[in-house]
């Protein structure tokens, strides 16, 4: 992936954190963190990782789930939904943004958002079963509504970024274009130094 498209990313990186889902409305409004940041206050890192980053963090992605997961089981009905829902986009989130870091591509950070985005509407609705009457239907409404608008920011993102990157290519080829224009001016060693330097520098 090239500099611009990864310029760009970092610019959207807040929009991969995985905030507390704002489904009971005033309740887990309080709850949503700083958009740079994940709901446990970790900043949001944009950078390709190693191999053994990647296996790491995905090791520890599951291990924290195991353990999340077996504090539930002293729980029972709606609460235990809750706790297991809350784990799984615990682990969720860790596993995607260790997966688009690793890939470092555009189509890697959109897949994350919206994977993210369903673990937070699942959550959502487990939450919603806190509830009852007209106030569990408002409740999956927005848990529903949420989720759409995750999903639409990270196609409309990814949308923008590849406009801009189509943009970019097109200003850089009618540059390198006027480059060699210029080149014509001369002849010989001088004209083929000319031509050399236009491909460096426009990456032909």
């Amino acid at each position: 992936m090239n500099q611009a498209i990864a310029t760009v990313l970092l610019a959207l990186a807040p929009a991969l954190a995985l905030a507390q889902p704002a489904a009971l409305q005033q309740a887990t409004a309080a709850q949503h963190p700083a958009t740079a940041q994940y709901a446990d206050g970790t900043p949001v890192a944009v950078a390709p990782g190693s191999k053994a980053q990647y296996a790491q963090a995905k090791a520890n992605a599951q291990a924290a789930y195991k353990a999340a997961r077996a504090a539930c089981d002293s729980l029972a009905g709606t609460p235990k939904d809750i706790c297991v829902a809350q784990a799984t986009a615990q682990r969720v989130r860790a596993e995607e943004d260790a997966t688009a870091q690793f890939k470092n591509t555009l189509e890697a950070y959109t897949r994350a958002r919206t994977r993210i985005a369903t673990a937070n509407y699942n959550l959502d609705r487990a939450r919603c079963a806190a509830v009852a009457g007209n106030d569990r239907d408002v409740c999956l409404g927005q848990a529903k509504a949420t989720r759409i608008a995750a999903e639409a920011d990270a196609r409309a993102d990814r949308k923008a970024i590849e406009a801009r990157e189509d943009a970019r290519d097109e200003k850089r080829t009618a540059q390198y274009k006027v480059a060699l224009e210029k080149c014509d001016a001369f002849a010989g060693a001088v004209k083929d130094d000319c031509v050399s330097a236009a491909k460096s520098a426009y990456g032909e």
